[in-house]
């Protein structure tokens, strides 16, 4: 069983930076895929970034990329969203999903393991 801890949430405004935290307890990130995923008010849930953890291998969406670094810390089994020009329509809650896969996954049916999520908003 893995649990996942989001912090680094909060208000900012437009064209700031936030880097958000997941802390992983009960297993190591060692042999899973970790991603995050936003979800505003009356939307649906969407993928923003993905890390395969043993092959440092990442992933995007696209209105994301050059603006979003997702990243690891091996000693602290911890994934760190480096979000940097904030844009208004970032503003989401942010949830941290783990699953136990060496692949690439954007589908959030695919995660087992969630976060409680972040709250971020970005004010114009």
């Amino acid at each position: 069983q893995v649990q996942l801890v989001e912090s680094g949430g909060g208000l900012v405004q437009a064209g700031g930076s936030l880097r958000l935290s997941c802390a992983a307890s009960g297993r190591t990130f060692s042999t899973y895929t970790v991603g995050w995923f936003r979800q505003a008010p009356g939307k649906e849930r969407e993928f923003v970034a993905t890390i395969v953890w043993s092959a440092d291998s990442t992933y995007y969406r696209d209105s994301v990329k050059g603006r979003f670094t997702i990243s690891k810390d091996n000693a602290k089994n911890t994934v760190y969203l480096q979000m940097n020009s904030l844009k208004p329509d970032d503003t989401a809650v942010y949830y941290c999903a783990a699953d136990r896969t060496l692949v690439r996954v954007t589908n959030a049916r695919a995660y087992n393991y969630w976060g409680q999520g972040t709250q971020v908003t970005v004010s114009s």
